[in-house]
């Protein structure tokens, strides 16, 4: 069977099996977002699995319990993740269904942080017998959705965990993670790819201009091809044109527009932004968004270092509250207006 893994990851895997015999209790796997660590991450679960793994040791994908995990019914597997990623996947599985009816209440908001009811329940899970007394394997991501109790809570699992329990946890920000849980894990350095391995991929997969948008997702092969197959591509770009033209006149109009856009992701578009500025004053080099080469090489002329750094530290600081904005607009307004005014 050909196992999910990307042809980027053999070198991690190779390495996650010189492990046999030594197996760590609890994983990090940390890199870039949108270089397919949860793909790792669930594969080498199946795998811990798996009755009857290859020479490789990937899972055989023909026993049992490879059919339990396929079907996310395994006795002795958990996923641990917020529950708007859990919306999200089944709203995407029952788009070609019939929509459901209108219901007179709204439902509530699902969390966008991994709580602490979601660890209390893996006590039970724990305390119970592994199915053929084999294996026991909680996957964790991204772990820097673990509000605070909860990071308590797991780093006590983390501290005594059970016999053949194995953790792995995925996270793309490991600075945001307690120290305690950190030094509990053994950290698994997930890579970018080479960029004519990431460009060569996305061809395969029949992305048109694979090259542009590689760059503006940083290298990351997987967000590249999110981006590319997503409606918000438009957004970006009505974004940066905005931007490459600053005024207070289209600052107002882009945030009201732009309002009920995701608003971590409105922010990074900034911050990329900003860095190829910054960048292109520094080295004459853009690594986000060569399409517009022209326009922020005339915007790098036009602004000092101190005030970018000043405006890089600002969105920088908007990002760590950008997701609960008390207003979006008034938000993106004050985000966009200041811009403006350093660029006027």
């Amino acid at each position: 069977m050909t196992n999910p893994l990307f042809s980027w990851q053999t070198s991690a895997w190779d390495y996650l099996q010189s492990l046999q015999g030594r197996m760590p209790h609890a994983f990090l796997l940390h890199g870039p977002e949108g270089i397919g660590k949860t793909v790792f991450a669930e594969h080498m679960a199946k795998s811990l699995l798996c009755e009857q793994p290859d020479a490789a040791g990937h899972a055989c994908g023909a026993c049992g319990s490879c059919g339990w995990f396929s079907q996310y019914s395994h006795p002795d597997y958990r996923r641990v993740r917020p529950e708007l990623l859990d919306e999200e996947e089944a709203s995407s599985a029952d788009a070609d269904s019939e929509p459901a009816a209108k219901t007179s209440k709204a439902s509530k908001t699902p969390s966008k942080e991994i709580v602490i009811n979601q660890i209390r329940a893996l006590a039970d899970f724990m305390n119970l017998s592994t199915h053929r007394q084999g294996r026991r394997v909680i996957v964790l991501y991204p772990a820097e959705a673990l509000n605070i109790p909860a990071a308590n809570a797991l780093l006590k699992s983390l501290e005594e965990p059970g016999v053949d329990t194995v953790f792995i946890l995925v996270s793309n920000s490991i600075d945001k993670l307690l120290p305690t849980i950190l030094s509990r894990c053994h950290k698994l350095p997930m890579g970018m790819p080479e960029r004519s391995v990431a460009l060569a991929w996305l061809k395969q997969r029949g992305v048109s201009d694979a090259d542009v948008w590689l760059a503006q997702q940083g290298g990351a092969p997987l967000a590249a091809l999110a981006m590319a197959e997503s409606d918000t591509r438009t957004e970006l770009d009505d974004f940066l044109r905005q931007l490459a033209r600053p005024s207070v006149d289209t600052s107002l109009k882009l945030a009201d527009k732009m309002q009920k856009m995701e608003m971590p992701v409105t922010v990074a578009w900034m911050q990329r932004w900003l860095y190829d500025i910054f960048s292109y004053k520094q080295s004459g080099r853009i690594r986000y968004y060569p399409r517009y080469e022209k326009e922020v090489k005339a915007l790098a002329s036009a602004i000092s270092n101190e005030a970018l750094l000043s405006l890089i530290k600002s969105s920088n600081e908007r990002q760590a509250i950008a997701t609960h904005p008390l207003s979006p607009k008034l938000f993106l307004e004050d985000m966009l207006l200041e811009y403006s005014a350093l660029f006027a």
